[in-house]
């Protein structure tokens, strides 16, 4: 009957292997090598090889084409000792994998020889009960976590879509979340905003969204803007350094200021909007595909776009709306998936319906364009003919 060493012994036969001075004229060689750790997690937290991806034996199979796509490239595979990750290389193998090798001697004779490691970020184990859902998905997993956990996004708006995007942002958790807005919490607003309650009658939206996201996720930074965005703020509050503008505005002259903005400082915006029972979401990425001018290139006449107040709303329609604004700025973070640029999506709540529009970039555009001509904050109340409509209030 075979043993566990018998086995060991016949799967190294039939694998290559490497000691840790070829490994390291490896990591240091100008061919691209993708060096494996399949460590356990706890071994992963101690130290790995620099530039190594992790990913543990218990998942291996399902996540290995994930990790890495490239069935020819350069791998080398490592573990503590060189035991287990002699039979991961063997599955790689295959797999198809035309080009690993096992790392003789592990991880130990690495640190062993004296070459250099990295210690990793790692989540405290309050975090890893948190998101443990997300560590499961390859897509996030504990990288991924970082990331969200770095990022930081600008709501403009604590209002109908702003409520459901900071929610499930936070509880996402987005290390930062900066949000704009000017307005006080009214009793109209409760039947949809549901970041903000009964008990906060009067108080600013800001700060009530403020304390709900912080009870929420303690592990989020919340930064109130208590003011309208203009044109004389937006470039102070933009300079806090954003990764992804989600955009809750309810009237033209804030949104192509958003869009502008984001232009300039070359920040993607996700686009909500939302009336009656009909809702929108795209995403607009600067010098990547079009921008709002594109797909707006003027304002409608203020009697053709009334807003919420004038027009109503159903209450769950920006709880969808939002939620989606969310899920397009965490596959914006995590460079995951793909986003809804150049597309326009939009929701019937009345019949249950989802259509989706092509949006192209115009050459055309005056910010986006080839040739811009606007390069600067215009009057954009004035661009819009009409009254602000309350800018920097928020659906």
């Amino acid at each position: 009957m075979s043993t566990y060493r018998d086995l060991l012994a016949r799967v190294r036969a039939e694998i290559d292997e490497i000691a840790a001075a070829e490994a390291l004229e490896r990591l240091s060689g100008d061919e691209p090598v993708l060096f494996l750790d399949v460590r356990d997690p706890e071994e992963w937290a101690e130290g790995h090889i620099p530039g190594a991806v992790h990913l543990p034996r218990t998942y291996f199979e399902s996540r290995v084409e994930g990790v890495a796509p490239d069935k020819r490239g350069e791998i080398v595979v490592y573990c503590a000792g060189g035991s287990r990750s002699a039979f991961v290389t063997k599955t790689m193998l295959e797999l198809g994998y035309e080009h690993v090798v096992n790392l003789a001697g592990g991880f130990t004779d690495w640190k062993r020889a004296g070459y250099e490691t990295t210690l990793p970020r790692t989540l405290s184990p309050t975090q890893r009960t948190r998101y443990s859902r997300h560590l499961l998905i390859p897509e996030v997993g504990e990288v991924g976590q970082q990331k969200l956990l770095d990022a930081r996004v600008l709501l403009v708006g604590a209002g109908g879509l702003g409520s459901p995007a900071s929610l499930y942002l936070a509880a996402a958790g987005v290390g930062t979340l900066g949000i704009v807005d000017a307005d006080v919490v009214d009793d109209s607003n409760l039947q949809r905003q549901i970041v903000h309650s009964t008990d906060r009658l009067g108080e600013p939206k800001v700060l009530s969204a403020k304390r709900t996201i912080e009870a929420l996720n303690p592990d989020v930074t919340v930064l109130p803007f208590e003011e309208r965005l203009t044109s004389e703020n937006v470039e102070r509050i933009l300079a806090h350094g954003w990764d992804v503008i989600v955009d809750g505005a309810d009237n033209f002259p804030t949104r192509y200021l958003v869009n502008d903005a984001s232009i300039w400082h070359r920040v993607p915006v996700v686009h909500g909007s939302i009336y009656r029972f009909e809702g929108q979401v795209t995403v607009f990425r600067p010098h990547d595909g079009p921008c709002y001018r594109c797909l707006y290139p003027s304002p409608p006449p203020p009697e053709l776009a009334p807003s919420c107040a004038e027009g109503g709303v159903l209450g769950v329609l920006p709880g969808i709306v939002g939620s989606l604004q969310a899920s397009e700025a965490l596959k914006l973070i995590l460079g995951a998936g793909d986003t809804l640029t150049g597309r326009l999506l939009l929701f019937d709540a009345l019949h249950t319906t989802f259509d989706e529009v092509t949006v192209r970039r115009d050459p055309a555009c005056p910010v986006c364009g080839d040739d811009p001509t606007i390069t600067e904050y215009i009057d954009y109340v004035e661009f819009c003919a009409g009254p602000a409509a309350g800018a920097g209030a928020h659906s």
